[in-house]
């Protein structure tokens, strides 16, 4: 048996074959089929893979497909990977998966990469990379290369049975192909069991196979649209076999004669997937309108001014157009990095919703938070601010110190979206002493002292070290030791007494951010609050 290599002429795939089907017995040659991915076989990093089923264990005809893949990409200085295509659950065969390897291994043959030890390309087993496939069925959907089909499994075994019984070969009709964009919406709503199938067109891409010469099978006259998303949202070989041989590099492939007719059939999904590489898409208003300079908004310098992290803005003009593995909300730049994939990118417009703005902030600036680095980068910021902001009002420069302002900021990180928040009148309590008057504070109880030195004694018992959690528990506990005052009366007047406000963050928390000295010197001054004439403190 004789083998060769060519350039490519016509695409960007060639094919070399020796025959499969080989039998001790009869001694009959078996040919091998080969895609060259790139323009000569040894150009570039080779690397070559061998991807049985297990659906049962490696048998001769499998073990010298592998044989010649190995030594090819030894041949070249290429990598030799071992990929199982378990998407076929139904027929899997326990064990199968190791003995594979396992047999690979026995006859001196190893993969370089493989479920068993890994590699750069992985996962190695199809069935953990559901989510690669499910979202290039999506994007075939999207371009018009693919649909929804509804049909069941009743119809289909009726179209063969009519096919058989008229002499014809049964093939799928194309029906769901027509359906109104109105239907498929209808029925996916109402959770229709539905596959995914590939539009077979005209017009099939030549191939050169180094054995056969130039060939073309056109498919589409003799084969119905072939399923690539199962019903159980596992993908057939055909989608599986082009996306996994792109993610994982496979410069050449060595298989069995048999696939040489679905080579077209690949072509025209790798010509499809070929489509859905367009130039960026647009960035757009969440109504679909042009962002426009006349937006004075949309200015980098804008979001600066208005405290918006550049990681926030980064995540939000991503997270809402395509080109990534995943959409979650928090992602930094190195994520952001990590996580591209230019087969993700949609000729959809990105639709910009700044109103989910303060959202992404809000995430970013806890993460941010909890990193110390970052965290004292916010505290400078912050005490910038807090002098620009209050100035002459500030009776304590304790609030000015790194400590207090790293306290507030890990109590208050996952509530606030933007370090200009804490400057708002909402938490002004934290850095000026708040002011109230009597009639403010007999609007809720006769015993306002009784229950501040209550408070002070609950502070000198804690010393220094004030949590939330206990403090809530003991505030309840205070509550009980009052008599005349119901316990929302109590809260009120303490809310009152630590920020003058009636609204913000829990008692307790605002006590463990002003800290004990603070809380002592405001409840201090609730106890030299006079009593409003006709009141009679309760005691």
């Amino acid at each position: 048996m004789s083998l060769w290599l060519t350039s490519c002429k016509r695409f960007n795939l060639i094919s070399f074959v020796t025959q499969r089907g080989f039998q001790c017995r009869s001694n009959r040659h078996t040919k091998l089929h080969l895609n060259v991915r790139c323009c000569s076989a040894v150009q570039g990093e080779v690397r070559v893979r061998f991807a049985p089923s297990p659906t049962g264990f490696l048998h001769l005809g499998g073990l010298r497909t592998a044989l010649y893949n190995y030594i090819f990409a030894k041949k070249y200085g290429g990598s030799f990977i071992l990929r199982l295509e378990d998407t076929d659950q139904s027929r899997l065969v326990p064990g199968a998966a190791e003995s594979i390897e396992d047999m690979l291994e026995w006859a001196g043959i190893p993969p370089d990469e493989s479920p068993r030890r890994g590699g750069p390309m992985g996962p190695y087993l199809q069935s953990q990379r559901l989510g690669l496939y499910s979202q290039t069925a999506q994007q075939l959907v999207e371009s018009g290369h693919a649909y929804y089909c509804f049909c069941s499994p009743q119809r289909l075994e009726l179209l063969k049975k009519e096919a058989l019984r008229t002499g014809q070969t049964p093939r799928y009709d194309n029906r769901c192909r027509h359906l109104r964009a109105d239907q498929v919406q209808e029925k996916l709503a109402n959770g229709a069991p539905h596959v995914i199938r590939f539009r077979l067109e005209a017009g099939a891409e030549p191939f050169q196979d180094l054995i056969f010469g130039w060939t073309c099978h056109e498919v589409a006259q003799v084969e119905g649209d072939p399923v690539v998303i199962k019903a159980d949202g596992f993908p057939t070989y055909h989608l599986a076999n082009i996306v996994d041989d792109h993610y994982m590099k496979i410069s050449h492939v060595l298989r069995g004669s048999e696939w040489l007719i679905s080579t077209s059939k690949h072509y025209l999904m790798y010509r499809a997937l070929r489509s859905t590489f367009p130039p960026l898409p647009l960035l757009m208003n969440k109504d679909g309108s042009k962002l426009s300079k006349r937006q004075g908004d949309i200015f980098i310098q804008s979001f600066q001014r208005d405290g918006v992290l550049p990681e926030a803005l980064l995540d939000i003009t991503t997270n809402c157009g395509s080109g990534f593995n995943t959409n979650r909300v928090g992602r930094r730049i190195d994520e952001l990095i990590s996580e591209f994939n230019p087969s993700k990118i949609t000729t959809h417009s990105a639709l910009l919703d700044l109103e989910k703005l303060p959202e992404f902030n809000r995430i970013h600036l806890q993460q941010s938070i909890e990193d110390e680095k970052q965290c004292l980068v916010f505290i400078k910021d912050l005490q910038e601010l807090i002098q620009q902001a209050y100035a002459a009002e500030i009776q304590d420069k304790e609030v000015l110190h790194e400590d207090y302002i790293r306290r507030v900021l890990h109590l208050r990180k996952g509530h606030i979206s933007s370090l200009k928040e804490l400057l708002s009148p909402l938490y002004s309590y934290l850095w000026v002493r708040p002011s109230f008057s009597s009639q403010q504070v007999a609007a809720f109880t006769a015993e306002a002292q009784h229950i501040a030195s209550l408070v002070l004694k609950l502070v000198e018992e804690r010393g220094e070290t004030l949590a939330v959690d206990e403090l809530s528990k003991d505030l309840k506990t205070l509550a009980k030791q009052v008599k005349g005052t119901k316990y929302k009366d109590v809260m009120k007047l303490l809310r009152l007494a630590l920020s003058g406000l009636q609204q913000g963050p829990s008692v307790a928390e605002m006590m463990v951010s002003l800290g004990p000295a603070e809380i002592s010197h405001r409840f201090q001054k609730l106890i030299k609050q006079p009593v409003p004439h006709g009141l009679t403190e309760i005691k």
